[in-house]
């Protein structure tokens, strides 16, 4: 596939990393030389320098030929421009990053369609969806969920109480059933393994299961893990991601937001209807004490600021809150913000570089995710009746070493695959795949 990318900023290089690794013809469009050298020099692609509104360059970048032209410049007009422009130049599908919710109104999306534009990514949203389903499954460090939560994937750290600690995956399975569950992964010091039944369990695996549900208590048990019960959350950080978050829990929890700028403050008081807007440093523990931390049950750390949410997070666990969650953007920090005991954390290039992946995949994709703390990708595949992965029961397809078939959503039912699941045309089909794998999977539902 032949695909452009207008911007080598946080989410373009990320994306480009992620396609780098596939068959792809790539190609960068930024302005600023300096970031396409540094791409040239960690990825297979070409680079255009110059601007993606700019009919000469889009045509020096060959954009005629173009399967996939994805704009994500920090400008959202730049984006919404190029992928206009990328479309009439003769581009197949255009996707372009933008920062305003009401273009995402279904009576707006239509608009944009006929303009050229095939899909608009929000990463702010994304990211604030993302933190809300945190919050949903406490016990957990990562939910997702596929179909509506027909299956769930969770990310589970294990302490070293847990009672699976130092038992084999088939002990487990004996012990419990696991008809309701399923480990696909497990991340052990930075290296991710698909488990076998010989393969154990330790504290301080990250352990990715899929599970139905009806299997979630029982997870959560065998885990080591209880649910928290949430009232009071504060959020620190009055960014998109913090202000769409207050939206949508303002509603349902007391919610108390942070915000340093005296301006963007009476602002926010009054765009937010029920959330309590405090001026002030959310690094200042006499403030965080003034305003009850103590007593709060969530802390959600999104200034934009990866040192400052970090901290600011530390400072909140310290204090006895329950469940601590980060916007981390720069990517060396989360190994270690996860060893410093942050519950779970966001990265915004990373969802929406999962967004914008799963269009270039030639197998058709419902959903997909990108996992922090792995390399590895979730996915959600529709089977179609002339797959090969519905030609036989699972254990006699030889599927590929790296990736594992979690579970199958079957209409309205939903159940964990084994090795004589028989997978039929239409069902939705959830894999986990290290990135040497994916290529070999996608042939599977091809």
């Amino acid at each position: 596939m032949k695909i452009i990318i207008a911007g080598a900023g946080n989410v373009g290089t990320y994306l480009a990393k992620m396609l780098s690794e596939g068959n792809h013809d790539l190609v960068i469009i930024d302005l600023d030389e300096k970031k396409l050298s540094n791409m040239r020099s960690h990825f297979d692609l070409l680079t255009v320098n110059g601007s993606a509104t700019s009919i000469e360059t889009l045509k020096e970048a060959n954009v005629a030929k173009t399967d996939l032209f994805v704009a994500v410049t920090e400008m959202e007009e730049v984006n919404i421009t190029a992928a206009i422009l990328s479309k009439k130049l003769g581009a197949l599908k255009t996707i372009a990053r933008i920062n305003n919710h009401e273009y995402l109104i279904p009576a707006n999306r239509s608009f944009f369609l006929r303009l050229g534009i095939d899909s608009m990514i929000y990463p702010e949203i994304l990211a604030s969806k993302e933190i809300i389903n945190l919050l949903r499954q406490t016990g957990t460090s990562k939910t997702y969920d596929f179909s509506g939560g027909s299956l769930s994937l969770f990310a589970i750290k294990i302490d070293k109480d847990a009672p699976i600690v130092e038992k084999s995956l088939k002990q487990v399975t004996d012990e419990t059933g696991g008809f309701s569950f399923r480990a696909v992964a497990i991340t052990r010091n930075s290296v991710t393994i698909i488990p076998r039944g010989d393969d154990f369990f330790f504290a301080g695996d990250m352990v990715y299961v899929i599970t139905t549900k009806n299997g979630v208590d029982k997870l959560l048990k065998i885990s080591g893990k209880q649910t928290i019960t949430m009232k009071n959350i504060m959020i620190l950080g009055g960014s998109r991601i913090g202000i769409k978050t207050a939206k949508r829990l303002e509603h349902q929890f007391n919610i108390k937001l942070i915000e340093q700028d005296p301006e963007k403050c009476f602002a926010l008081a009054d765009e937010l209807e029920k959330t309590l807007v405090i001026n002030g440093d959310g690094r200042d523990i006499e403030l965080l004490l003034d305003e009850g931390i103590e007593d709060t049950d969530a802390f959600i750390a999104v200034t934009g600021n990866s040192e400052i949410n970090i901290l600011s997070c530390l400072m909140a666990k310290k204090h006895g809150v329950k469940r601590a969650i980060a916007e981390i953007e720069n990517m060396d920090y989360i190994d270690m913000a996860d060893n410093m005991g942050i519950d779970a954390f966001v990265n915004k290039r990373m969802i929406a570089a999962s967004n914008i992946y799963s269009f270039t995949m030639e197998a058709e994709v419902s959903s997909m995710q990108c996992l922090t703390a792995t390399e590895a990708e979730i996915f959600e595949f529709v089977a179609h009746k002339d797959s090969k992965i519905t030609e036989a029961p699972l254990r006699e397809l030889n599927f590929p070493q790296g990736a594992i078939i979690g579970g199958i959503i079957r209409g309205k039912k939903s159940f964990i695959a084994m090795g004589d699941s028989h997978i039929q045309p239409n069902d939705k089909v959830v894999v986990f795949a290290l990135p040497m794998a994916i290529d070999k999977v996608v042939s599977f539902f091809h």
